[in-house]
């Protein structure tokens, strides 16, 4: 590679230095490539149609200087640059039309897995009523209840191993069809179930469409949406969780007093999961899996390569084969080639737990580990009688205590939505995060001396809330479906979603006897000390992939 730099008018220089102490960390920069050939500049100049170029070197002196490259016209032949440009400086063009419809049908994934928390909890309470089951097997024990309640979650992790061991072969598009399907059987079986077994065999076939749904669904998305929107719309997904679970909240409250009320809680997300699986079949395969195929040997490299430009097209609304599209996925293969030069076409099954993976699977593993360990199940499962504690009979009438907290995570995961690709990733973890720790030490101390003061429970639940959902209740599902690299992204992201749903049902299950065994302020008080050491491992550990593209990711931050 050549570089040299010239005085003429065709560049414009200018040098500004600064002190140390104003200096970044790692610089970013971007490396010119000169080339002997007009035509190749005439195709970077249509590709970036810029006037100026940032290029930033530390010097020995450690003072920067600054670069500011103008390409004029005029360019004799052999002087002509080309970039690895980062989406800060390039933002790739899109329509907001184009994306709605494959950003909307995965996320109808998530609202069927909020609805379900929705839903169940309104339908518990229909199906043990001697008056409103409308069946003659009402009178359930406390493991069976346990069993239907917690049937979904159980499935959503054997769905989860499922997605670790099949998903890279179904691919993301196929994959959330196939949750589609579970989610109507599931919803169907369970609907219409003359007995406590075919109701767990319904619960269980809803749950393995949550754990695909729940992989599938941000790898789609975040392969394929532009990247300088990436964060908005995985972390509008959360929002469409949170949706469901309102959802859920409403159709009980509607059907709670219907004889047999519970079957109509239940089967209401058929027709959702109807749309979604139709919806899905009309989008094309993620671009990036159908190179992920070539590369793994699975075909010709060309043929896919082709594939892999008319989806992208399609999902951006372009013409068939458009210079945009096919630039993209040159840049994407790229990336490829060097993840699979000196390595084997298909990746062993400890692949992921090497490497660059390695590190991504601490960063999203740990976040999703986290974001449950840190109380989120216990502390909203609970609320109900968090309040009703605190001395608010209004805490008594569930669903509209429900209703409430999950309108005010609502309001507060939009704000998440709203600033995610502005302020960044880990501006929100770190914030947010903080937040939990001082609601989680606040609620212990209120069960310890502040047991007058009934308003500061309700000020530490909300506070709890309102920090979770604009911190790891968006951020986490954001960062493990961008973090990891193409080559084992589908595994990687199958273990983080196995790691979530394990330890969600870990904290759910062990929150009462731990109750029991210590009492609700040391209980909250080991929250609150989890929650401090999730501070630590943000702040030290979780970088930031803010304006990003995927590449990058993998390439800069993982390596």
């Amino acid at each position: 590679m050549a570089c040299t730099a010239s005085t003429q008018s065709r560049f414009k220089i200018s040098v500004s230095e600064k002190p140390p102490f104003f200096r970044t960390k790692k610089p970013r920069s971007s490396i010119f490539f000169f080339y002997s050939n007009q035509d190749q500049f005439s195709r970077f100049n249509r590709h970036f149609k810029a006037e100026a170029l940032i290029f930033s070197t530390p010097l020995l002196s450690r003072s920067k200087l600054k670069f500011k490259v103008g390409a004029q016209r005029g360019y004799a032949e052999g002087e002509e640059a080309e970039s690895l440009v980062t989406d800060a400086t390039y933002q790739e063009p899109f329509s907001w039309s184009s994306v709605i419809l494959p950003f909307l049908f995965p996320a109808l994934g998530g609202l069927l897995f909020g609805y379900d928390i929705g839903a169940t909890s309104g339908a518990a309470i229909s199906l043990q009523s001697p008056d409103l089951s409308g069946t003659t097997w009402f009178n359930l024990s406390p493991v069976q209840l346990g069993l239907v309640v917690s049937g979904s979650l159980y499935g959503a992790l054997l769905g989860s191993l499922l997605a670790f061991a099949f998903a890279d072969f179904l691919g993301r598009r196929r994959e959330l069809i196939t949750a589609a399907v579970l989610y109507v059987l599931g919803g169907l079986t369970t609907a219409y179930a003359p007995g406590l077994g075919v109701l767990l065999v319904g619960r269980l076939l809803y749950g393995l469409g949550i754990g695909l749904a729940m992989h599938g669904a941000p790898l789609y998305i975040a392969e394929t949406c532009p990247s300088q929107i990436r964060g908005t719309l995985v972390s509008l997904k959360e929002l469409f969780i949170v949706l469901g679970i309102l959802l859920g909240y409403f159709v009980g409250s509607f059907q709670i007093e219907a004889v047999g009320g519970w079957r109509y809680m239940y089967g209401f997300g058929f027709p959702i999961a109807l749309v979604m699986g139709l919806g899905m079949w009309t989008l094309p395969p993620s671009p990036r899996w159908l190179l992920l195929r070539a590369f793994r040997g699975k075909g010709s490299i060309q043929d896919y390569k082709e594939q892999a430009i008319f989806a992208l097209s399609k999902l951006r609304g372009q013409p068939p084969g458009d210079k945009v599209s096919e630039r993209q996925i040159e840049d994407t293969m790229v990336s490829l080639r060097s993840a699979y030069s000196d390595q084997k076409s298909e990746g062993s099954f400890l692949e992921v737990f090497q490497g660059p993976s390695l590190k991504a699977f601490k960063i999203g593993g740990g976040l999703v580990l986290f974001q449950q360990i840190t109380g989120q199940p216990s502390v909203l499962y609970y609320a109900g009688a968090i309040l009703q504690g605190a001395g608010f009979s209004a805490a008594a009438d569930a669903t509209r205590v429900s209703v409430v907290i999950g309108l005010f995570k609502l309001l507060m995961t939009w704000i998440a939505v709203l600033k995610v690709d502005d302020l960044g990733r880990r501006p929100l973890l770190i914030g947010g995060v903080s937040g939990i720790v001082v609601s989680l030490f606040l609620l212990s101390a209120y069960y310890k001396f502040l047991g007058g003061l009934p308003f500061v429970a309700v000020a530490a639940l909300l506070l709890y809330v309102g920090c979770y959902q604009i911190s790891f209740g968006p951020i986490s599902w954001l960062m493990v479906s961008e973090i990891f690299p193409l080559r084992t992204r589908g595994r990687g992201i199958s273990l983080a979603v196995l790691t979530n749903f394990g330890s969600n049902a870990i904290v759910t299950f062990a929150f009462s006897p731990l109750k029991e065994l210590l009492g609700a302020q040391n209980v909250f008080l080991l929250f609150g000390a989890i929650a401090l050491v999730s501070l630590l491992f943000v702040v030290f550990s979780v970088p930031e992939t803010k304006g990003l593209s995927l590449e990058e990711i993998e390439s800069k931050v993982l390596k």
